[in-house]
């Protein structure tokens, strides 16, 4: 099914998405694919520095920003659930004179309806794709409302900008006061997001519809947890909203994935996006196995079910309690259906991670009477646990913590143990190291273009939840609370997006690539070890995994200097992609002739450094960039720069001098591959950092470089060059 896609056709400018029309007609601009995606599924703040033992200091972006005051933040999801107390406007003055946003629900229940307030608002619902996708009878089966039956939505948002709610607790786990990023700002929720069909709940045309309705109620940020696989921009909806988006002054965040931790899995790849991979915190919720031979293995859980304390139960693996019409790999992974009732009956069951939900392989055992559940990773997701809500008794446990059950199980007739009930831990080491499901550079769809851009807590975010479904979002789920925690970029994504509602509070006039960029560039590359951020496994993690590095929301206030991106830019990156005039016009009305000589992709004014095609030779390759004084007047910066391994790096002038505020300056960075020092086709990482000088108001304009040295050429894009 297509859809029309016209441009200046409404709102005075607009992007608009409408129904099923004759490609031939005049004011056809573009015809493609409704394509569908998937959703990317309260420490976190004093993590990230914005408070401390539950005060607020004044160096805080918080206090800076009065708490993202006057902003508005639209959630693109699943809708929302607008009772939770994270959408309370107790306290609050009028809504926005600018806003021109509606609260629009035609449920013809009224325990389906949304109802907006001062806090909420704006609520709206887009199921035109879906409903061309699945059919009316299919669409029928998810009700015509902004009301979220699902959670995603409500646990986005409230993430991205909810208010204090003290008391916030999943079965008592994580007892604190839940808030978002920015908690003075106003929501708006558009659902586009419904009832799974192939695996897809959000498709292209509904997303548009909803950029299209975001920016002319006025919102200043979206927070957008969806995406599907990379492909070409002027066939990707999120990419052709999200880039009118960003023309009309929106900050556009997206989810980066959870395809990793294979290479070249991230998406949202557009550079005129925010990506955000997903990193843990300093909080975990320890549960133990104890083995019969009174050793110990630390894992992960928020089952609120115990055993009984100090009773050993038998330890099988789940292919030991395969049931007879399974396969290994079926009951290795403790598939639905896999187990035998009679061998797994009152064990302790081991289980794979990997395919199925985490949480449906503990309702596969307790359907086969299993008493509890051990979930243990493969070597590809190594280090990383996740703390579940499982509906029995269970623990998530390492890689190599899982080699060492094994052994254990292997040396006796009669292996044993039982699992603890979890608590809370805080100030855990180390963090943030990277989640194994947070997708990977490089981008497929423009290497240029490093993705993703930063990364930020994704892993057990205790945030707000929908009254409709049960923690585990599965059927068989009837518990129903207040909060929930949930892992994915899903989470990371809308951290970025209230911190980014707060930079624009604190500096209204910034664009979203000056937004971006002091984000980007102001982020750290350490754990609270002060070692280098690793992954899952505990190796060292690359820009291909966090992009610049973890966000760190206080210096993103200020940055001293910023990377600025223009429609013009962007006009020249789209040419040097060859695409044509036409292709051009799906992004951008009125004049969007190429310049004679189109600037090379690499060249886009963007705040990290990517070279995915350096000669081997030598022959020395040149990238421009421009950067504008938003510090102190007059300032003076120095360039540093650590050259990634077999690559020399030099960068002219390496000294820029501004007389005053809102100044530009321009410099070129020059790369050459050193004979003999490189291995061809391999990415090598290195960074460049401007300094404004020593001391504690210095500015460290850091950015990312990231050469491959040797490659052929290639290129995705493949359109008609007008």
């Amino acid at each position: 099914m297509c859809f029309l896609l016209g441009v200046g056709f409404c709102f005075d400018g607009f992007l608009l998405s409408c129904d099923y029309v004759d490609a031939e007609h005049p004011s056809v601009i573009s015809v493609f694919p409704n394509r569908g995606h998937k959703l990317h599924t309260t420490r976190s703040w004093e993590f990230l520095g914005m408070e401390k033992d539950g005060r607020v200091r004044p160096n805080s972006i918080w206090a800076k920003a009065r708490y993202g005051e006057g902003v508005i933040i639209g959630n693109l999801d699943t809708g929302v659930w607008p009772e939770a107390g994270s959408f309370s406007d107790d306290g609050m003055g009028p809504v926005p004179a600018r806003w021109r946003g509606v609260c629009h629900d035609q449920s013809s229940s009224d325990d389906a309806q949304v109802r907006c307030n001062r806090k909420l608002i704006g609520a709206q619902y887009f199921n035109k794709g879906y409903a061309a996708t699945v059919g009316r009878a299919g669409a029928g089966a998810s009700p015509a409302s902004t009301r979220d039956s699902d959670g995603h939505g409500t646990h986005t948002l409230s993430t991205a900008a909810g208010r204090f709610v003290p008391g916030a607790n999943l079965f008592g786990y994580g007892n604190g006061t839940a808030k978002g990023g920015a908690p003075g700002a106003r929501v708006a929720a558009y659902k586009v997001c419904w009832r799974p069909v192939n695996g897809s709940e959000c498709f292209d045309a509904d997303i548009i519809a909803a950029f299209d309705a975001a920016i002319h109620d006025g919102v200043d940020v979206l927070s957008v947890s969806l995406g599907g696989a990379p492909t070409d921009y002027f066939r990707d909806g999120v990419a052709i909203g999200s880039f009118h988006a960003v023309r009309n002054g929106v900050t556009v965040v997206t989810s980066a994935g959870n395809s990793g931790p294979g290479a070249g899995t991230v998406s949202n790849t557009a550079p005129w996006l925010v990506t955000v991979g997903a990193s843990t915190m300093d909080r975990e919720f320890p549960a133990y196995l104890v083995l019969g031979n009174k050793k110990r293995i630390k894992g992960q859980s928020l089952s609120p079910v115990p055993l009984p304390a100090n009773k050993h139960y038998r330890l099988i693996s789940s292919v030991e309690a395969k049931a007879e019409d399974a396969t290994v790999a079926q009951a290795q992974l403790c598939m639905e259906g896999s187990l035998d009732k009679k061998k797994a009956r009152g064990k302790i069951v081991v289980c794979m991670r990997g395919k199925n939900a985490r949480v449906e392989k503990g309702e596969a055992v307790h359907r086969a009477g299993g008493v509890g559940l051990v979930l243990a990773n493969d070597e590809a997701t190594g280090n990383e646990m996740i703390a579940d809500a499982h509906v029995l008794p269970a623990t998530h446990i390492t890689y190599s913590d899982g080699v060492a059950l094994l052994a254990y199980m292997n040396s006796t007739r009669l292996a044993s143990g039982y699992i603890t009930l979890p608590n809370t831990a805080l100030e855990t080491k180390p963090a943030p190291f990277m989640a194994a499901f947070s997708s990977q550079g490089p981008n497929t769809v423009t290497p240029q273009i490093l993705k993703p851009d930063i990364t930020a807590p994704g892993v057990s975010i205790l945030a707000a939840f929908t009254g409709l479904a049960g923690p585990t979002g599965l059927t068989f789920d009837s518990r129903r609370v207040l909060f929930n925690s949930e892992s994915g970029t899903s989470m990371s994504c809308p951290h970025v997006a209230g911190i980014a509602g707060l930079l624009k509070a604190l500096h209204p006039d910034w664009s979203p690539a000056a937004i971006k960029s002091a984000i980007m560039t102001t982020t750290r590359v350490q754990d609270n070890t002060r070692r280098p951020m690793s992954n899952s496994s505990f190796l060292r993690a690359t820009p291909f995994a966090y992009g610049a590095g973890h966000v760190q929301p206080n210096r993103a206030a200020d940055p001293g200097l910023v990377y600025d991106t223009n429609a013009t830019d962007y006009l020249h990156f789209l040419c040097a992609l060859g695409y044509n005039s036409t292709v051009i016009g799906t992004f951008m009305d009125g004049p969007n002739a190429c310049p004679a000589r189109p600037r090379k992709p690499e060249d886009l004014n963007y705040p990290s450094v990517t070279v995915p095609h350096l000669s081997a030779s030598g022959e020395p390759r040149t990238v421009t960039r421009r950067v504008r004084n938003v510090g102190a007047e007059p300032a003076a910066y120095d360039v540093r720069v650590r050259e990634p391994r077999g690559v020399s790096v030099s960068v002219r002038p390496s000294r820029l001098e501004f007389a005053a505020a809102g100044e530009e300056k321009e410099f070129a960075v020059t790369f050459r591959a050193r004979a003999g020092r490189f291995l061809p086709g391999e990415y090598v990482f290195g960074q460049m950092v401007w300094s404004d000088g020593a001391g504690r108001r210095r500015h460290r304009v850091r950015s990312p470089v990231v050469v491959r040295v040797g490659a052929h050429r290639t290129s995705k894009t493949s359109v008609p060059v007008a």
